[in-house]
Formats: C-alpha cells, structure tokens, sequence
C-alpha cells in the first residue's frame, strides 16, 4: 500500500514537473469552440491533425504494454481467486498473490498516467485546462450513477424484503389455517 502511494505521489510530481514550461500549440484557428458536455470528448478538444496524428502515435506505441499489462492484471486476480477458494488456504501465498496483483496494478496505473502526461504534452494550456474541465465532469457524471445505480440497489432490496415478509406472512396464515391474502 506504501509502495502504491508513494508511486502515486511520484507520477503526480513527474506530472506537475512535466506541464509546467511548455511551448503551447495553437488548436485550429477555424475551430469553433465547444463547450464541456456537447458531444464526444476529444472534439471538444479541438485537436489539430498535427495533434491527432501524435496523439494517435503515443497510443500505438503502448498498445502492447497494455495488452501486457491487462492480461498480467487478469492472471494475477485468477490466480489470487485460486488461492482465495482453496480448501485450505495459505496465508502466505495469498499474500504472494495479492503482492502480485499490487505489482500489476501499478504498472497499469504507471502506463496510463505516463500515457497521459505524454499527450498532455501535445495539448495547449487551453486544452490541458478543458481536458480537466472534461475529466472532472466525467468524474461527476460516475458519481450520479453511483448514487442512482445504488438508490436502485437499495429499492430493490426494499422489494425484496417485501416479498418475502409477505411470503413467509402468507405460509403463517396458511399454517394457522387462515386464508392468505393475495
């Protein structure tokens, strides 16, 4: 967890240090500017092809990485469940387990953050401001449907709980030899 943290606060400072001191691009001067929430994100960036083209660059050059990374991920969660759901299980190996889901983890998070500092660079201040903007307001939108996703879980479990007081009252009745309500 340590260890998490403290790569975490490393790619943040790399990141700070990365932005700040460099030569702005100017997005395409027939553009018209859109404003946050209207549509497809990377539009509202108004992206030059210069830009698209180097931002294109930048992901094709991780495809691979990530692949690697997603399926190590993958690998190390089946094996840490196996070690999870064994008659027996051993302490120390699920330790080794979560360690290496941990080590995978990080690495996916190292390859996005440094992916994202990569084509920070390619944005304007303009753009780096309105990515933030974008993300904040993705960010926001997660969390409403959360807080929907979860009324609707906690609704559903009223319900269910109706149900089956009713159930269980009906089989009483019954047993008393009332007749239930339907």
């Amino acid at each position: 967890m340590c260890n998490r943290l403290l790569l975490m606060f490393a790619a943040v400072v790399l990141f700070a240090s990365v932005t700040f001191g460099q030569t702005p691009q100017t997005p395409a001067p027939n553009a018209e500017p859109i404003r946050p929430g209207d549509g497809d994100p990377i539009l509202q960036l108004n992206l030059t092809p210069e830009q698209r083209e180097q931002i294109r660059a930048i992901r094709q050059n991780n495809q691979n990485e990530r692949a690697a990374t997603g399926q190590k991920l993958r690998e190390a969660n089946r094996a840490l469940q196996v070690a999870l759901n064994a008659d027996n299980p051993d302490e120390v190996l699920i330790e080794q387990r979560l360690k290496e889901v941990a080590e995978a983890q990080a690495s996916q998070t190292r390859l996005r953050v440094l992916s994202e500092v990569r084509i920070r660079r390619v944005l304007t201040a303009e753009q780096r401001v309105l990515l933030g903007s974008l993300q904040q307001q993705a960010r926001e939108n997660r969390r409403q449907r959360m807080t929907i996703d979860e009324k609707m879980e906690r609704r559903e479990e009223r319900l269910r709980r109706a149900q089956e007081r009713r159930k269980v009252n009906s089989l009483q009745r019954r047993r008393d030899g009332q007749t239930p309500i339907p």
